[in-house]
């Protein structure tokens, strides 16, 4: 897969995220919402950075067993219950992020929600990856 980051410079300079991706290859990856279940099928995490890592590795790990990397995603939503919490533990986050998924950022939206499918869930992720032939 080729990935092509595109921040053009009439907009905001973009943190944690990249405003459009275009991406080439020959599979794609759709990816369900992962929150921060564990394998028991039970939430884990008292803090939304908590969740945050779990959701994201729960991710990561579809997205592996998928045959793609973190470097494949084109597009991830963040729904979250509490924006200001988000934004409050934005610089954790990102921390989370650069550690398990790298510095290629796909392009990225945080929408507020009421509420997950499990009540205790506090944010879930989902995505779509543009993975390249298996040959390449």
């Amino acid at each position: 897969m080729t990935a092509e980051r595109v921040n053009p410079p009439g907009l905001s300079p973009p943190a944690g995220f990249s405003h459009a991706v275009v991406a080439t290859g020959s599979r794609l990856v759709f990816l369900a919402g992962q929150t921060a279940l564990d394998a028991d099928g039970k939430v884990v995490g008292d803090s939304l950075p908590d969740q945050f890592a779990r959701a994201l590795a729960n991710l990561l790990t579809a997205l592996a067993a998928a045959g793609g990397t973190p470097a494949d995603l084109a597009r991830v939503t963040v729904y979250v219950t509490d924006v200001a919490a988000y934004r409050a533990s934005a610089p954790e986050l990102g921390r989370i992020w650069r550690e398990s998924a790298g510095r290629d950022y796909p392009a990225m939206a945080v929408v507020g929600i009421v509420r997950l499918w499990d009540e205790e869930a506090l944010v879930e992720l989902d995505g779509f990856a543009v993975l390249g032939d298996r040959s390449d």
